[in-house]
């Protein structure tokens, strides 16, 4: 039986070479025809992905409240695709294909405004490349991801075969500079980019909250990176609305640097309730835009 945190050792169902072919395609023959291939791959695996079919369908059941029927199920699966071509063109600059609308509190444009550099919470939720994308075409702070050091070689394997001359901004957790290459990061005013919804469970410690109804591991690690260093932590999430169409948000949950004095323990269970309480209004609000195809609640 798959737990939890089986997804960093799970071996995964693309290949370089795959996905190179379906760049060239989508670039050559543009978004539009490229789009029509994703019904055939989105039908495929809705098939034969066992596993992650029935974590679809368990996390449908939980939003929705009833069992979701076949077309929610597809319709699902086929926006994780769309997000995924998407970040074809995001990559290789065609910010020209889409519509975005972004929704920023005004504690995150004062922020902006002071050039501080903030901790980005995001999750599978959406796509993160548009955040990246709008920060780029808007020449606003730099975004620099976060993530486990064997997922940044496999994220960095698939940008490379996306874009060859991509300059990536990947720290990869767990060198003995990572954290001083994100303190320097966040000196510049640059923006840290985490997908705090997964972690490694190796020992890494968690909180448990309410999520949809039921129980839910989240792990405390970004929290307490941003306790440490004293900065703002920031909800992302850029969610796909179909068509060409995409509502980025960003939210203020926290200024670490406001809460000095204040016990750590208390500030990460407040700030980690905001931000599952953010994740799930807008996972109910654009419900077929949460990627994790996996058993959550485990």
């Amino acid at each position: 039986m798959q737990t939890k945190t089986d997804w960093v050792s799970r071996p995964e169902r693309s290949r370089t070479w795959v996905i190179r072919l379906m760049a060239w395609i989508a670039l050559t023959t543009g978004r539009s025809f490229a789009r029509l291939f994703l019904y055939p791959i989105s039908l495929y695996f809705l098939l034969s992905a066992g596993e992650a079919s029935a974590a679809s369908r368990q996390y449908l059941q939980k939003v929705f409240g009833h069992s979701p029927t076949w077309s929610q199920r597809f319709r699902h699966i086929y926006c994780f695709a769309a997000t995924i071509l998407d970040r074809v063109f995001l990559l290789n600059g065609r910010f020209d294909q889409f519509e975005v609308h972004v929704h920023v509190d005004d504690a995150v444009q004062a922020l902006i405004g002071k050039g501080r550099g903030c901790i980005l919470l995001g999750a599978h939720l959406g796509s993160f490349e548009i955040a990246r994308a709008y920060a780029h075409e808007r020449q606003g702070p730099a975004a620099t991801m976060v993530m486990y050091e064997e997922n940044a070689k496999k994220l960095n394997e698939v940008l490379n075969a996306i874009n060859p001359d991509l300059e990536q901004r990947v720290i990869g957790l767990g060198k003995v500079d990572s954290m001083l290459r994100v303190e320097q990061s966040l000196q510049r005013g640059e923006f840290i980019g985490i997908l705090a919804d997964r972690g490694l469970g190796d020992g890494g410690r968690s909180m448990v909250c309410d999520f949809l109804g039921a129980p839910a591991k989240f792990y405390t690690g970004p929290l307490r990176m941003a306790y440490l260093l004293k900065v703002p932590v920031l909800l992302m999430v850029g969610l796909y609305q179909g068509g060409n169409r995409y509502d980025l948000h960003i939210e203020q949950l926290v200024d670490m640097n406001e809460l000095e004095g204040q016990h750590r323990g208390e500030v990460l269970a407040q700030t980690m309730a905001r931000y599952v309480a953010g994740i799930e209004r807008h996972c109910c609000n654009a419900p077929y835009n949460w990627f994790n195809f996996y058993d959550f609640w485990k």
